[in-house]
């Protein structure tokens, strides 16, 4: 285990693409951090098969298990603690989590949303939502934001921003589709100026 490296948890729930672009930009030795653990809320999440297939601790806690949310983050904590975090990513992880355990991790928790923040932000504004409010708003524009995760949900301090165009005859399919190809870039680039503390 490199000591120079950034240790990252990567929380998922579901298909695990931002997770694999992490993993992808982990393999050039010349990347400023590892994956240490994922971590899923879902049982049949696939970035759990992504983490096996690189040889990287995943652990599933399933939050239906727990009678709140505050029993299911203190397994979230503890589970941490076995593992050399520095940095967690919420990377497709479709929970919001409380304030208690955001100030645990101060400036150690980042986000990934497919806006423009502030745009599009908030309680309830997630996936094809986002796309969709979007579209019917009539932005020329859009795009992801890497964030800092504060208690107030979509409020961090943004990292990095890729703007994508929104072409007339877009649904919120094509949309997504592009957002996220950029969300594969932004992604690594935000922890590299983490790792690197250009931020």
């Amino acid at each position: 285990m490199s000591a120079d490296k950034l240790n990252l948890a990567v929380f998922i729930s579901g298909n695990g693409s931002n997770l694999q672009a992490l993993i992808d930009a982990c393999k050039d030795p010349a990347f400023p951090a590892r994956i240490a653990l994922v971590v899923s809320n879902q049982p049949g999440a696939y970035g759990l098969e992504r983490a096996k297939k690189a040889e990287i601790p995943a652990i599933m806690i399933d939050h239906k298990n727990y009678t709140n949310r505050s029993e299911f983050e203190n397994v979230l904590q503890d589970t941490l603690k076995d593992y050399p975090v520095n940095l967690i990513c919420l990377a497709g992880f479709m929970r919001i989590l409380s304030a208690d355990f955001v100030n645990r991790w101060p400036n150690k928790i980042i986000n990934t949303h497919p806006a423009l923040l502030p745009k599009f932000g908030g309680k309830g504004m997630y996936g094809e939502h986002v796309h969709r409010a979007v579209l019917e708003a009539g932005e020329l524009q859009s795009g992801c934001s890497i964030h800092y995760v504060i208690p107030e949900v979509d409020q961090g301090p943004v990292i990095v921003q890729r703007a994508v165009p929104v072409i007339a005859d877009d649904s919120v399919e094509t949309l997504a589709a592009r957002v996220i190809a950029q969300e594969h870039i932004a992604y690594p680039e935000a922890v590299r100026m983490i790792a690197e503390k250009r931020v």
